[in-house]
């Protein structure tokens, strides 16, 4: 490849930066991965693969290593209350159609895997960048400890919060959703499963994901205000309280968690943006299209990136970067900015508290044609690599 030799950095050692360095190591190059954090782990609990991200992963060639290390899960389900349920999908019959669907995975093992993929590739931890350089000789990054490193392209993909994107794009800002959330990950205390589900009701969502080895990954959502103190101070104890009328396992699955295995954080997005590409700039994952969680598709777009990238760099082998940098924008933005603003708008129907609302909403979701549903996963899963 004419560009073999490119200096590549990578900003940001999570899903999109390591799915990135997977992809672009299969292209020939060795870009330089830096991550903020004192190493490269982690954080979070456990996560949803839909049948796109399993057709990115094929691309870059590590789906055989992830598949055997997840669970495939047989039913989605939507429900009230009382277990009655609202929607319900055939992850069977999905998996069939599109490939494997409804995936679940340890978020840590995902990162291992990840990890353990990008070989011998250069990884310097403990590296925060803070601000970027760039003319039409290269690119100079700068990071926190006052060390500094050129390169001839820069991938940015350290998060929502990223400070490259906002001295890219100043507008550029996390939204908060309206609802915090508290996640666990914890051995199966002895409850059946048919597969994930989220149970919608005036008091909160809780979703329920089985994984691999026995283990549940839990999740809840309750409507509160940015930054609460009150729920930041909340226990499994209250938890319990809050959903105890909710239909079996929830209650029990509460009771087999202790409080040092809660994860809690506010929901935020990114507002869509109108650019990724800067030149020899460009924004990856959630430095360039944070998701809400309500469609189990933030990772799922992330490794999108890294296979859109390698297809496009593929397509364009003796393109200028900066060529292949702006033809993925235009590949990804329409896309991105739909799952986004379709997972923002989702989660608002989700948390409704009003009670004759969530007697509306669930009687109409019921009655929305399984052959509606099913395009609506159609257009999510197609893929244009």
């Amino acid at each position: 490849m004419k560009n073999a030799n490119l200096r590549i950095a990578i900003i940001g050692g999570g899903i999109a930066g390591l799915s990135t360095a997977v992809a672009l190591r299969k292209l020939g190059f060795r870009p330089t991965i830096f991550e903020a954090a004192p190493e490269i782990k982690a954080l979070g609990a456990g996560l949803a693969l839909a049948a796109n991200a399993i057709k990115a992963l094929e691309r870059i060639g590590i789906a055989d290593k992830i598949i055997p290390a997840g669970q495939l899960l047989d039913r989605f389900s939507i429900l009230d209350q009382a277990g009655t349920p609202i929607t319900e999908a055939d992850n069977r019959m999905l998996s069939t159609r599109y490939g494997v669907n409804n995936f679940a995975i340890h978020r840590s093992e995902l990162h291992r895997i990840l990890l353990q993929s990008t070989g011998d590739l250069d990884i310097f931890t403990g590296k925060k960048a803070t601000g970027i350089e760039q003319d039409e000789t290269g690119v100079t990054v700068l990071f926190q400890d006052g060390t500094q490193f050129d390169a001839d392209v820069v991938l940015v993909s350290d998060g929502i919060h990223s400070s490259i994107r906002k001295q890219l794009a100043p507008n550029s800002a996390p939204r908060y959703a309206g609802y915090t959330c508290w996640r666990a990950v914890i051995q199966n205390p002895g409850v059946e499963l048919a597969g994930s589900s989220e149970t919608w009701a005036a008091a909160g969502r809780f979703g329920i994901v089985p994984l691999k080895h026995q283990q549940i990954y839990w999740f809840l959502c309750i409507n509160a205000p940015q930054n609460d103190p009150t729920m930041r101070a909340v226990r499994v104890e209250d938890l319990q309280q809050r959903f105890k009328d909710f239909h079996a396992p929830i209650p029990q699955i509460l009771k087999a968690t202790r409080n040092e295995q809660l994860l809690h954080n506010d929901i935020i997005d990114l507002a869509p943006v109108k650019q990724f590409a800067y030149d020899r700039i460009l924004l990856l994952g959630d430095a360039a299209h944070a998701t809400t969680p309500n469609m189990g598709q933030g990772a799922c777009q992330a490794i999108e990136d890294a296979a859109v990238l390698l297809d496009q760099w593929e397509k364009t082998p003796d393109a200028l970067p900066m060529d292949v940098f702006r033809a993925f924008e235009q590949r990804r933005l329409k896309r991105t900015h739909s799952i986004v603003n379709r997972s923002w708008s989702l989660g608002k129907i989700a948390q409704w508290s009003n009670p004759l609302a969530i007697t509306v909403r669930n009687g109409l979701f019921r009655r929305i044609p399984a052959s509606m549903n099913e395009r609506q996963l159609a257009e999510m899963y197609r893929v244009d690599f």
